[in-house]
Parts: C-alpha cells; structure tokens; sequence
C-alpha cells in the first residue's frame, strides 16, 4: 500500500466559503451563514493539519479569517439596514 494522499477538502472548503462570505456580503442572511460556515471548515482543517493528514493549513488559516471577516462585514450590513428601517 502506498502512502496516503492529504485530505485538504476541509480548508480548502473553508477558504471558498470565506471568500464567499466575505465578498457577497451585501446579500446578509447568506453572508452571515456562508461566513459561519467557512469558519467552521477552515477549523476543521486546520485541525487535520495540525495532526498531519492536509497540508493547507495556510488555506484553512485563509478560510477561518474570510469566514469571520464576511461574517462580521455580514452583521454589520444587517445592523444597518435593521436600525435605518
């Protein structure tokens, strides 16, 4: 048996649901949800990188913080339209 490919499906999962997040957030709801997720993923990854079975950790590294930032910038519109209705 040959040795056993990375499993970097989770940070690399994190970073696209990051950047999502972070670059629609001006459609909220799905930014905030999107963000949330993309958090949770690139933690997920960083985990399996840490224990050596991915070798994106910068990738999942990348996901945790688009993640928070469209999660954040997705709150903040949501404020914004919810204070000024």
């Amino acid at each position: 048996m040959g040795p056993v490919p990375p499993r970097n499906g989770m940070g690399t999962a994190g970073l696209v649901l990051g950047i999502i997040a972070a670059v629609g957030f001006c459609m909220w709801p799905l930014a905030i949800v999107v963000g949330v997720l993309g958090v949770i993923f690139g933690v997920a990854g960083r985990a399996r990188a840490r224990r050596g079975e991915a070798t994106n950790a910068g990738q999942a590294l990348a996901g945790i913080i688009c993640g928070a930032f469209g999660t954040a910038l997705g709150l903040g519109l949501a404020v914004l339209v919810i204070a000024t209705a």
